[in-house]
Protein backbone atom coordinates (compact mmCIF):
# COMPACT_ATOMS: atom_id res chain seq x y z
CA UNK A 1 0.00 0.00 0.00
CA UNK A 2 1.13 3.95 -0.77
CA UNK A 3 2.44 5.82 1.78
CA UNK A 4 2.18 9.16 0.49
CA UNK A 5 -0.57 10.32 -2.36
CA UNK A 6 -0.49 13.19 -4.06
CA UNK A 7 -3.99 15.02 -4.61
CA UNK A 8 -4.39 16.84 -8.13
CA UNK A 9 -7.16 18.70 -7.15
CA UNK A 10 -8.65 21.01 -5.16
CA UNK A 11 -11.95 21.91 -2.87
CA UNK A 12 -14.50 19.42 -1.46
CA UNK A 13 -13.28 16.24 -3.86
CA UNK A 14 -9.82 17.17 -2.49
CA UNK A 15 -11.15 17.43 0.60
CA UNK A 16 -13.05 13.86 0.59
CA UNK A 17 -10.03 12.15 -0.80
CA UNK A 18 -8.01 13.26 2.06
CA UNK A 19 -10.68 11.77 3.94
CA UNK A 20 -10.28 8.24 2.52
CA UNK A 21 -6.63 7.97 2.68
CA UNK A 22 -6.60 9.62 6.48
CA UNK A 23 -9.14 6.46 7.50
CA UNK A 24 -6.22 4.39 5.65
CA UNK A 25 -3.41 5.75 7.27
CA UNK A 26 -1.89 7.29 3.84
CA UNK A 27 0.04 10.94 4.33
CA UNK A 28 -1.41 13.41 1.77
CA UNK A 29 -0.19 16.22 -0.24
CA UNK A 30 -2.46 18.70 -1.64
CA UNK A 31 -1.68 21.22 -4.52
CA UNK A 32 -2.83 24.59 -4.70
CA UNK A 33 -2.69 27.84 -6.60
CA UNK A 34 -1.81 30.82 -5.29
CA UNK A 35 -5.28 31.64 -4.56
CA UNK A 36 -5.97 28.68 -2.33
CA UNK A 37 -3.54 29.32 0.18
CA UNK A 38 -5.46 29.18 2.60
CA UNK A 39 -8.37 26.48 1.00
CA UNK A 40 -9.32 23.65 3.25
CA UNK A 41 -7.85 20.88 1.23
CA UNK A 42 -4.63 22.90 1.68
CA UNK A 43 -5.71 22.61 5.71
CA UNK A 44 -6.46 19.32 5.93
CA UNK A 45 -3.33 17.43 4.07
CA UNK A 46 -0.55 16.70 5.47
CA UNK A 47 1.82 18.70 2.81
CA UNK A 48 0.98 21.28 0.65
CA UNK A 49 2.94 22.65 -2.31
CA UNK A 50 2.43 26.11 -4.32
CA UNK A 51 2.31 25.03 -8.04
CA UNK A 52 1.71 28.37 -9.96
CA UNK A 53 -1.15 31.66 -10.26
CA UNK A 54 -4.81 31.67 -9.72
CA UNK A 55 -5.50 30.77 -13.38
CA UNK A 56 -6.29 26.66 -14.18
CA UNK A 57 -4.47 26.71 -16.92
CA UNK A 58 -1.12 27.63 -14.92
CA UNK A 59 -2.32 25.59 -11.78
CA UNK A 60 -4.11 22.84 -11.89
CA UNK A 61 -4.45 21.57 -15.62
CA UNK A 62 -0.88 22.26 -15.94
CA UNK A 63 0.71 18.79 -16.52
CA UNK A 64 4.63 20.02 -15.70
CA UNK A 65 3.57 22.31 -12.54
CA UNK A 66 2.22 19.32 -11.27
CA UNK A 67 4.93 16.79 -12.26
CA UNK A 68 6.93 18.71 -10.17
CA UNK A 69 4.93 18.73 -7.16
CA UNK A 70 4.67 15.46 -7.73
CA UNK A 71 8.47 14.78 -7.93
CA UNK A 72 9.24 17.41 -4.55
CA UNK A 73 6.41 15.36 -2.77
CA UNK A 74 7.75 11.90 -3.16
CA UNK A 75 4.55 10.84 -3.87
CA UNK A 76 3.79 7.40 -4.66
CA UNK A 77 0.19 7.99 -6.34
CA UNK A 78 -1.92 10.78 -7.33
CA UNK A 79 -5.29 10.84 -7.02
CA UNK A 80 -7.05 13.18 -10.13
CA UNK A 81 -10.54 13.75 -8.36
CA UNK A 82 -12.83 15.25 -11.13
CA UNK A 83 -12.17 17.66 -13.67
CA UNK A 84 -9.27 18.93 -14.45
CA UNK A 85 -6.49 16.25 -15.07
CA UNK A 86 -8.65 13.29 -14.66
CA UNK A 87 -9.34 12.28 -17.64
CA UNK A 88 -6.60 13.34 -19.55
CA UNK A 89 -4.34 10.38 -20.92
CA UNK A 90 -0.98 12.19 -21.02
CA UNK A 91 -1.41 13.09 -17.47
CA UNK A 92 -1.84 9.22 -16.84
CA UNK A 93 1.12 8.42 -19.42
CA UNK A 94 3.73 11.23 -17.65
CA UNK A 95 2.64 9.27 -14.26
CA UNK A 96 3.86 5.85 -15.43
CA UNK A 97 6.45 7.21 -17.08
CA UNK A 98 7.84 8.61 -13.71
CA UNK A 99 6.92 5.30 -12.05
CA UNK A 100 4.18 6.77 -9.90
CA UNK A 101 0.72 5.28 -9.77
CA UNK A 102 -2.31 7.21 -11.27
CA UNK A 103 -5.07 6.60 -9.25
CA UNK A 104 -7.32 6.00 -12.22
CA UNK A 105 -7.78 3.80 -15.42
CA UNK A 106 -5.47 2.69 -18.13
CA UNK A 107 -4.51 5.44 -20.29
CA UNK A 108 -5.36 3.74 -23.02
CA UNK A 109 -9.28 3.48 -21.09
CA UNK A 110 -9.04 7.16 -21.13
CA UNK A 111 -8.56 7.75 -24.69
CA UNK A 112 -11.28 5.15 -26.14
CA UNK A 113 -14.08 6.01 -23.69
CA UNK A 114 -13.02 10.16 -23.85
CA UNK A 115 -13.87 11.01 -27.49
CA UNK A 116 -17.88 10.06 -27.61
CA UNK A 117 -17.86 8.65 -31.50
CA UNK A 118 -15.29 6.04 -30.75
CA UNK A 119 -16.60 5.35 -27.21
CA UNK A 120 -20.48 4.43 -28.89
CA UNK A 121 -19.02 2.31 -31.38
CA UNK A 122 -16.82 0.56 -28.39
CA UNK A 123 -20.15 0.14 -26.66
CA UNK A 124 -21.74 -1.22 -29.92
CA UNK A 125 -19.11 -3.66 -30.30
CA UNK A 126 -19.64 -4.65 -26.81
CA UNK A 127 -23.61 -5.52 -27.27
CA UNK A 128 -24.27 -2.07 -25.19
CA UNK A 129 -27.27 -0.40 -26.24
CA UNK A 130 -27.08 2.42 -27.86
CA UNK A 131 -28.71 5.31 -29.89
CA UNK A 132 -29.70 5.05 -33.19
CA UNK A 133 -27.79 7.74 -35.27
CA UNK A 134 -24.98 8.62 -37.58
CA UNK A 135 -21.39 8.03 -35.43
CA UNK A 136 -19.58 9.27 -38.62
CA UNK A 137 -18.26 12.79 -39.08
CA UNK A 138 -20.88 15.36 -40.87
CA UNK A 139 -18.89 17.77 -43.29
CA UNK A 140 -21.70 19.95 -43.28
CA UNK A 141 -25.04 21.49 -42.39
CA UNK A 142 -26.73 20.01 -45.31
CA UNK A 143 -25.19 16.51 -44.67
CA UNK A 144 -26.55 17.19 -41.11
CA UNK A 145 -30.07 17.55 -42.53
CA UNK A 146 -29.84 15.10 -45.00
CA UNK A 147 -29.05 12.58 -41.88
CA UNK A 148 -31.67 13.90 -39.59
CA UNK A 149 -34.68 13.29 -41.97
CA UNK A 150 -32.92 9.44 -42.17
CA UNK A 151 -33.02 9.33 -38.50
CA UNK A 152 -36.18 10.85 -38.02
CA UNK A 153 -36.96 14.13 -36.18
CA UNK A 154 -36.31 15.40 -33.54
CA UNK A 155 -32.64 14.47 -33.20
CA UNK A 156 -29.76 15.45 -30.61
CA UNK A 157 -26.73 17.29 -32.31
CA UNK A 158 -23.44 16.96 -30.44
CA UNK A 159 -19.75 17.32 -30.02
CA UNK A 160 -17.46 14.50 -30.45
CA UNK A 161 -15.24 15.95 -27.59
CA UNK A 162 -18.48 17.29 -25.15
CA UNK A 163 -19.15 17.62 -22.08
CA UNK A 164 -20.77 19.76 -19.66
CA UNK A 165 -23.79 20.80 -22.03
CA UNK A 166 -21.79 22.32 -24.68
CA UNK A 167 -21.68 21.71 -28.28
CA UNK A 168 -25.68 20.05 -27.51
CA UNK A 169 -28.86 20.73 -29.33
CA UNK A 170 -31.93 19.84 -30.34
CA UNK A 171 -33.68 19.76 -34.27
CA UNK A 172 -36.93 19.10 -34.36
CA UNK A 173 -37.11 19.82 -38.33
CA UNK A 174 -34.64 20.75 -41.26
CA UNK A 175 -33.91 24.79 -40.35
CA UNK A 176 -33.39 23.52 -36.60
CA UNK A 177 -30.73 20.89 -37.79
CA UNK A 178 -29.27 23.49 -40.10
CA UNK A 179 -28.78 25.82 -37.64
CA UNK A 180 -27.92 23.52 -34.50
CA UNK A 181 -25.04 21.84 -36.56
CA UNK A 182 -23.61 25.73 -37.62
CA UNK A 183 -24.16 26.68 -33.55
CA UNK A 184 -22.57 23.16 -32.17
CA UNK A 185 -19.92 23.22 -34.43
CA UNK A 186 -18.69 26.66 -33.52
CA UNK A 187 -19.40 26.00 -29.85
CA UNK A 188 -17.03 22.90 -30.01
CA UNK A 189 -14.50 24.65 -31.32
CA UNK A 190 -14.37 27.44 -28.72
CA UNK A 191 -14.78 25.15 -26.08
CA UNK A 192 -13.03 21.89 -26.53
CA UNK A 193 -10.98 22.67 -29.86
CA UNK A 194 -12.47 20.18 -31.37
CA UNK A 195 -15.56 20.89 -33.58
CA UNK A 196 -16.56 17.28 -34.81
CA UNK A 197 -19.90 16.49 -34.90
CA UNK A 198 -22.26 13.67 -34.58
CA UNK A 199 -25.86 13.40 -34.84
CA UNK A 200 -28.53 10.47 -32.58
CA UNK A 201 -31.90 10.52 -31.94
CA UNK A 202 -33.63 12.18 -29.43
CA UNK A 203 -34.92 10.29 -26.56
CA UNK A 204 -38.45 11.56 -25.80
CA UNK A 205 -39.55 11.99 -21.82
CA UNK A 206 -35.74 10.88 -20.94
CA UNK A 207 -34.40 10.06 -18.06
CA UNK A 208 -30.51 10.30 -17.53
CA UNK A 209 -29.63 7.27 -15.11
CA UNK A 210 -25.89 6.20 -14.84
CA UNK A 211 -24.44 2.70 -13.17
CA UNK A 212 -21.28 3.20 -11.31
CA UNK A 213 -18.70 0.22 -12.14
CA UNK A 214 -15.57 -0.70 -9.98
CA UNK A 215 -13.15 -2.86 -11.53
CA UNK A 216 -9.28 -3.97 -10.41
CA UNK A 217 -6.42 -5.00 -12.18
CA UNK A 218 -6.71 -8.86 -11.76
CA UNK A 219 -10.48 -9.41 -14.36
CA UNK A 220 -12.55 -9.00 -11.24
CA UNK A 221 -15.53 -6.29 -12.40
CA UNK A 222 -19.14 -5.02 -10.56
CA UNK A 223 -21.32 -2.87 -10.69
CA UNK A 224 -23.16 -0.50 -7.86
CA UNK A 225 -26.51 -0.10 -8.84
CA UNK A 226 -27.47 3.59 -10.32
CA UNK A 227 -27.98 6.89 -9.54
CA UNK A 228 -30.49 8.82 -11.54
CA UNK A 229 -29.93 12.34 -12.74
CA UNK A 230 -32.56 13.76 -14.50
CA UNK A 231 -32.76 16.77 -12.47
CA UNK A 232 -30.75 19.29 -14.34
CA UNK A 233 -30.47 22.97 -15.16
CA UNK A 234 -28.87 23.94 -18.53
CA UNK A 235 -27.76 20.26 -19.16
CA UNK A 236 -25.97 20.02 -15.80
CA UNK A 237 -26.87 17.87 -12.78
CA UNK A 238 -28.08 19.35 -10.30
CA UNK A 239 -29.65 16.82 -7.93
CA UNK A 240 -28.69 13.43 -7.83
CA UNK A 241 -30.55 10.12 -6.32
CA UNK A 242 -29.77 6.80 -5.42
CA UNK A 243 -31.52 4.07 -6.70
CA UNK A 244 -33.43 5.22 -9.70
CA UNK A 245 -37.58 5.62 -8.53
CA UNK A 246 -37.92 4.53 -12.51
CA UNK A 247 -35.97 1.20 -12.79
CA UNK A 248 -37.47 -1.84 -12.05
CA UNK A 249 -34.99 -4.98 -10.92
CA UNK A 250 -34.57 -6.39 -14.08
CA UNK A 251 -33.95 -3.37 -16.32
CA UNK A 252 -31.21 -2.70 -13.16
CA UNK A 253 -30.05 -5.76 -14.11
CA UNK A 254 -29.77 -5.06 -17.48
CA UNK A 255 -27.96 -1.96 -17.52
CA UNK A 256 -25.51 -3.25 -14.68
CA UNK A 257 -24.21 -6.13 -17.19
CA UNK A 258 -24.02 -3.78 -19.96
CA UNK A 259 -21.84 -1.08 -17.91
CA UNK A 260 -19.57 -4.18 -16.69
CA UNK A 261 -19.24 -5.59 -20.27
CA UNK A 262 -18.12 -2.02 -21.80
CA UNK A 263 -15.96 -1.48 -18.78
CA UNK A 264 -14.26 -4.95 -19.24
CA UNK A 265 -13.93 -4.62 -23.35
CA UNK A 266 -11.76 -1.58 -22.77
CA UNK A 267 -9.44 -3.06 -20.20
CA UNK A 268 -10.86 -0.72 -17.63
CA UNK A 269 -9.48 -0.90 -13.92
CA UNK A 270 -10.67 1.27 -10.98
CA UNK A 271 -14.10 3.57 -10.77
CA UNK A 272 -15.91 4.58 -13.21
CA UNK A 273 -19.46 5.62 -14.86
CA UNK A 274 -21.46 4.60 -17.35
CA UNK A 275 -24.27 6.96 -18.45
CA UNK A 276 -27.77 5.80 -20.24
CA UNK A 277 -30.90 7.71 -21.50
CA UNK A 278 -33.83 5.81 -20.31
CA UNK A 279 -37.21 6.17 -22.38
CA UNK A 280 -40.69 6.30 -20.92
CA UNK A 281 -40.76 2.22 -21.73
CA UNK A 282 -37.64 1.73 -19.54
CA UNK A 283 -35.37 0.85 -23.07
CA UNK A 284 -32.25 2.36 -22.43
CA UNK A 285 -28.90 3.63 -24.47
CA UNK A 286 -25.63 4.19 -23.83
CA UNK A 287 -24.36 7.72 -23.62
CA UNK A 288 -20.90 8.45 -22.50
CA UNK A 289 -18.44 6.61 -20.36
CA UNK A 290 -16.62 9.06 -17.34
CA UNK A 291 -13.87 7.44 -17.11
CA UNK A 292 -13.11 8.77 -13.16
CA UNK A 293 -14.96 9.94 -10.23
CA UNK A 294 -18.32 11.46 -10.07
CA UNK A 295 -19.18 14.48 -8.51
CA UNK A 296 -22.56 12.25 -7.52
CA UNK A 297 -20.49 9.45 -6.22
CA UNK A 298 -21.76 9.76 -2.49
CA UNK A 299 -25.35 8.56 -3.26
CA UNK A 300 -23.48 5.21 -4.45
CA UNK A 301 -21.52 5.02 -1.37
CA UNK A 302 -24.73 5.55 1.11
CA UNK A 303 -26.90 2.75 -0.21
CA UNK A 304 -24.15 0.23 -0.49
CA UNK A 305 -21.63 1.14 2.13
CA UNK A 306 -18.45 0.81 -0.26
CA UNK A 307 -15.91 3.57 -0.06
CA UNK A 308 -15.33 4.30 -3.66
CA UNK A 309 -11.97 6.09 -3.31
CA UNK A 310 -10.77 3.89 -0.98
CA UNK A 311 -11.31 1.10 -3.33
CA UNK A 312 -9.69 3.51 -5.92
CA UNK A 313 -6.67 3.47 -3.80
CA UNK A 314 -6.47 -0.01 -2.91
CA UNK A 315 -6.74 -1.29 -6.69
CA UNK A 316 -4.38 1.08 -7.73
CA UNK A 317 -2.00 -0.27 -5.08
CA UNK A 318 -2.48 -3.78 -7.39
CA UNK A 319 -5.21 -5.14 -4.64
CA UNK A 320 -8.32 -7.23 -5.81
CA UNK A 321 -11.63 -5.99 -5.24
CA UNK A 322 -12.57 -7.20 -1.95
CA UNK A 323 -16.25 -8.50 -2.96
CA UNK A 324 -18.07 -9.88 -5.44
CA UNK A 325 -21.57 -8.68 -7.33
CA UNK A 326 -23.72 -10.57 -5.40
CA UNK A 327 -22.26 -8.97 -2.09
CA UNK A 328 -23.13 -5.98 -3.05
CA UNK A 329 -25.91 -4.75 -1.04
CA UNK A 330 -28.99 -2.20 -2.20
CA UNK A 331 -30.07 -0.31 1.13
CA UNK A 332 -32.42 2.11 1.28
CA UNK A 333 -32.02 5.39 -0.65
CA UNK A 334 -30.14 8.50 -0.82
CA UNK A 335 -30.56 11.92 -2.18
CA UNK A 336 -27.23 14.75 -3.57
CA UNK A 337 -28.10 18.19 -4.04
CA UNK A 338 -25.43 20.13 -5.31
CA UNK A 339 -24.85 23.70 -3.54
CA UNK A 340 -24.01 26.67 -5.75
CA UNK A 341 -22.33 30.19 -4.67
CA UNK A 342 -24.50 31.69 -7.16
CA UNK A 343 -26.48 35.11 -7.16
CA UNK A 344 -30.35 34.47 -8.41
CA UNK A 345 -31.20 38.04 -9.21
CA UNK A 346 -28.21 38.11 -11.89
CA UNK A 347 -29.19 34.71 -13.78
CA UNK A 348 -27.15 32.47 -11.24
CA UNK A 349 -23.99 33.88 -12.18
CA UNK A 350 -21.32 32.94 -9.91
CA UNK A 351 -21.67 34.78 -6.74
CA UNK A 352 -17.75 35.60 -5.44
CA UNK A 353 -16.40 37.32 -2.26
CA UNK A 354 -15.92 36.08 1.26
CA UNK A 355 -18.30 33.27 2.76
CA UNK A 356 -20.01 35.68 5.52
CA UNK A 357 -22.20 33.14 6.81
CA UNK A 358 -21.85 29.14 6.42
CA UNK A 359 -23.81 27.06 8.57
CA UNK A 360 -24.53 23.37 7.33
CA UNK A 361 -26.65 20.73 9.34
CA UNK A 362 -24.75 18.76 12.00
CA UNK A 363 -23.51 15.63 10.32
CA UNK A 364 -25.23 12.72 11.78
CA UNK A 365 -24.25 8.38 10.97
CA UNK A 366 -26.73 6.18 12.62
CA UNK A 367 -28.52 3.18 11.77
CA UNK A 368 -31.86 5.10 11.17
CA UNK A 369 -30.48 8.21 9.05
CA UNK A 370 -27.26 9.83 7.79
CA UNK A 371 -26.27 13.41 6.51
CA UNK A 372 -23.13 14.05 5.14
CA UNK A 373 -22.07 17.32 3.21
CA UNK A 374 -18.94 17.09 1.14
CA UNK A 375 -17.83 20.64 1.81
CA UNK A 376 -14.83 22.60 0.43
CA UNK A 377 -15.37 25.93 2.34
CA UNK A 378 -15.60 27.14 5.40
CA UNK A 379 -16.90 30.72 6.93
CA UNK A 380 -14.88 33.53 6.41
CA UNK A 381 -12.99 32.10 3.82
CA UNK A 382 -13.05 32.90 -0.47
CA UNK A 383 -15.48 31.98 -3.24
CA UNK A 384 -12.81 32.36 -6.17
CA UNK A 385 -13.89 33.86 -9.40
CA UNK A 386 -11.20 31.20 -10.82
CA UNK A 387 -13.16 28.05 -10.42
CA UNK A 388 -16.33 26.19 -10.62
CA UNK A 389 -18.91 27.68 -7.86
CA UNK A 390 -19.95 24.62 -6.17
CA UNK A 391 -19.15 24.95 -2.38
CA UNK A 392 -20.97 21.59 -1.00
CA UNK A 393 -22.95 18.43 -1.88
CA UNK A 394 -25.61 17.92 0.67
CA UNK A 395 -26.48 14.25 0.77
CA UNK A 396 -29.26 12.51 3.25
CA UNK A 397 -30.17 8.71 3.72
CA UNK A 398 -32.75 6.45 4.75
CA UNK A 399 -32.67 2.93 5.29
CA UNK A 400 -35.50 0.51 3.75
CA UNK A 401 -37.89 -0.60 5.87
CA UNK A 402 -36.61 -1.74 8.79
CA UNK A 403 -33.41 -3.30 7.07
CA UNK A 404 -30.30 -2.71 9.08
CA UNK A 405 -27.84 0.27 8.34
CA UNK A 406 -25.03 -0.25 5.65
CA UNK A 407 -23.66 2.25 8.72
CA UNK A 408 -22.20 3.94 5.39
CA UNK A 409 -18.66 2.41 5.29
CA UNK A 410 -20.48 -1.25 6.23
CA UNK A 411 -17.68 -2.63 3.51
CA UNK A 412 -14.64 0.21 4.58
CA UNK A 413 -11.45 -2.16 5.24
CA UNK A 414 -9.94 1.04 6.66
CA UNK A 415 -10.22 1.27 10.52
CA UNK A 416 -13.72 0.89 11.67
CA UNK A 417 -13.79 3.54 14.24
CA UNK A 418 -12.94 5.89 11.48
CA UNK A 419 -15.83 5.03 9.19
CA UNK A 420 -18.14 7.48 9.86
CA UNK A 421 -15.53 10.27 9.62
CA UNK A 422 -14.32 8.49 5.68
CA UNK A 423 -18.01 8.44 4.57
CA UNK A 424 -20.25 10.28 6.20
CA UNK A 425 -18.13 13.01 7.46
CA UNK A 426 -19.77 12.92 10.98
CA UNK A 427 -16.33 14.84 12.53
CA UNK A 428 -15.01 17.96 11.63
CA UNK A 429 -11.72 18.37 9.62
Amino acid sequence: MFDKILIANRGEIACRVIRSARAMGIRTVAVHSEADRDALHVRMADEAIEIGPAAAAQSYISIDRVMEAVRRSGAQAVHPGYGFLSENPRFAHALSEEGVAFIGPPATAIEAMGDKITSKKLAAEAGVSTVPGHMGLIADAEEAVRIAREIGYPVMIKASAGGGGKGMRIAHDDAGAREGFRASKSEAASSFGDDRIFIEKFVTSPRHIEIQVLCDGHGNAVWLHERECSIQRRNQKVIEEAPSPFLDDATRRAMGQQAVSLAQAVGYTSAGTVEFIVDGDRNFYFLEMNTRLQVEHPVTELITGIDLVEQMIRVAAGEKLPFAQADIPLNGWAIESRLYAEDPYRGFLPSIGRLTRYRPPEEIATPERAVRNDTGVFEGGEISMHYDPMIAKLCTWRPTGSAPSPRCARRSTASRSRASDTICHSSRP
